[in-house]
């Protein structure tokens, strides 16, 4: 059973910081400008990613090549020492 609270679209912000309802279409659109934005301002230094240790190996190493080669960056910390 879902919870009438439950979001079923994606939500974005404004200008003026409310948020809406959008199309998946906008939303995936408006994560992939920002994370270009963020290359091209340097995420070698300023993109981080934390996978968790509890994700399978598969995932962990997805998430590396994800920073690696689409962001540039090699900040990226799996926490598998816990």
């Amino acid at each position: 059973m879902r919870a009438k609270t439950r979001l079923t679209l994606p939500l974005v912000r404004d200008g003026g910081g409310e948020l809406r309802e959008t199309t998946w279409d906008d939303a995936l659109a408006r994560a992939v400008t920002g994370l270009e934005q963020a290359r091209a301002a340097g995420a070698q230094s300023s993109f981080g990613m934390f996978s968790c240790s509890k994700a399978t190996n598969e995932m962990n190493f997805v998430a590396q090549k994800f920073a690696r080669q689409v962001m540039g960056s090699n900040n990226i910390d799996s926490c598998n020492r816990t």
